[in-house]
């Protein structure tokens, strides 16, 4: 899967078209799915209207921030202060034509800006509550920010059922993501995957941003939903962040520790960059350049290891968060832009059959996979990294069928060349600080990958 956009694209309005015209090429190289940026409307300035058309009074009690159970100046009997909220939704350019709902302040459970006071904050509106059933971080994180939808109206539920069979009639959509599922409902999302897998495509792929370093508690969430939805490996990538930021002290036989995908790979969707957790946003998560091939090498070539997400800007570089005039600042894509091409072309014509481990040493690890005969002739491949600032290398099987075969680094980072002894295994090297890819120099699709350019 392709993530289809980063957080500082440029603000030229001309992204899906950039986005459309890669198409053809990221297909080629093996990508079958596209989170494509939100298509809806956004918010305006200033900030606090989040997209409304006009405001409306309201009652209201302030909660703490960092406590939302908690009501700032008062206990429980706190009396609700008048507010002027943005709840008022008109969608004046829709005319009626695709849903009559008119949503307002009854159709919210609270806001964060009060526009009689020019006051931030957290407002649970007069006769509301937070859902129950979401993530108990702060006390209660129903609430996060801008005007918070009530889910258990039943008008934002036929409005949202009714968009949900709208939408795929305007835009050819194989799934969804969710994003932020830890604040709101639980209940409500696992109506809303039934419906949609009831109503809308039983095929649909979806996937939930539940931000939370506790994959044994997001195996039980995806339980809970019927398996209808992926998670995203959070704690995989923080492994990747800590193991890389302490450099050569890093311990790569641990970088699956507790991962989602030890959990549920089948449910499980591994990344190495997001849009939140690029440099600057909310979430940063941040991984060593050296390290970022070696990660995306684990995401894309193992078995049993989810649904691998390539980040938009590894593959065609950043503006950044502090773009200059003329975009002097580009930040280029991971490793010049030339290795993960190779890598997800890798994927698609190598990266089949039976896998064997050799998570073995904490500066050195490797694994191979051995092919299948359905896939480019049988062939497979071997992957071995290291952190360390020395060459290293690692025996590993590739099958007896091998033998006599002599097999190059398709990244051509590591030099030479390694030929398969009589008992299926070879001693494959790998650069300082690197990780190599090898694979027989005449297999099957072999001078594809060796000649593609970006």
């Amino acid at each position: 899967m392709l993530q289809g956009f980063e957080w500082y694209v440029p603000p030229d309005g001309q992204h899906w078209r950039r986005l459309a015209r890669t198409m053809p090429y990221l297909a080629s190289l093996g990508v079958t799915k596209a989170w494509i940026p939100p298509a809806c409307k956004a918010a305006r300035p200033p900030r606090e209207r989040t997209g409304a058309d006009y405001k409306e009074a309201a009652r209201g009690r302030r909660v703490d921030g960092k406590d939302r159970l908690r009501e700032v100046g008062g206990g429980v009997g706190q009396e609700e202060e008048g507010i002027e909220a943005w709840t008022g939704f008109e969608f004046a350019g829709r005319g009626g034509r695709y849903s009559r709902m008119k949503w307002a302040k009854e159709h919210f459970t609270g806001v964060d800006y009060d526009d009689l006071t020019r006051r931030h904050g957290a407002w649970k509106l007069e006769g509301k509550e937070w859902a129950e059933d979401v993530d108990e971080e702060l006390g209660n994180y129903d609430f996060l920010m801008f005007s918070d939808i009530d889910h258990k109206h039943p008008e934002v539920r036929a409005d949202i059922f009714r968009w949900i069979e709208w939408l795929p009639k305007q835009v050819k959509l194989g799934g969804l993501r969710l994003d932020a599922i830890k604040h709101y409902s639980f209940r409500f999302q696992r109506i809303f995957l039934t419906h949609i897998k009831q109503h809308v495509d039983p095929e649909w792929f979806i996937v939930g941003e539940y931000w939370r370093e506790d994959s044994e508690y997001l195996a039980k969430f995806i339980e809970y939903m019927g398996h209808q939805l992926s998670l995203f490996d959070v704690q995989l990538v923080s492994n990747f962040s800590r193991v890389s930021m302490l450099g050569d002290k890093g311990d790569l036989r641990k970088v699956f520790d507790d991962s989602l995908v030890l959990w549920k790979p089948d449910n499980a969707v591994t990344f190495v960059v997001n849009h939140d957790t690029q440099a600057g946003q909310s979430l940063e998560t941040p991984v060593a350049p050296f390290f970022i091939p070696l990660a995306y090498s684990l995401i894309l070539l193992r078995a049993n290891a989810g649904l691998p997400c390539v980040f938009y800007a590894d593959l065609f570089g950043s503006i950044g968060q502090h773009p200059q005039p003329g975009y002097t600042n580009f930040i280029p894509p991971a490793s010049g832009g030339a290795v993960l091409p190779k890598m997800m072309l890798a994927r698609k014509l190598w990266a089949y059959g039976s896998q064997y481990d050799y998570f073995d040493a904490p500066r050195c690890v490797g694994f191979t996979r051995l092919g299948h005969p359905s896939q480019s002739g049988g062939h497979g491949l071997a992957v071995v990294m290291t952190n360390g600032w020395e060459y290293a290398s690692k025996r590993m099987f590739v099958g007896k069928r091998r033998v006599g075969e002599v097999w190059t680094d398709v990244l051509k980072w590591c030099p030479g060349q390694v030929i398969i002894g009589a008992d299926g295994t070879g001693v494959f090297p790998v650069g300082p600080r690197s990780v190599a890819v090898w694979v027989n120099r005449a297999a099957d699709g072999r001078e594809t990958v060796d000649n593609l350019t970006l």
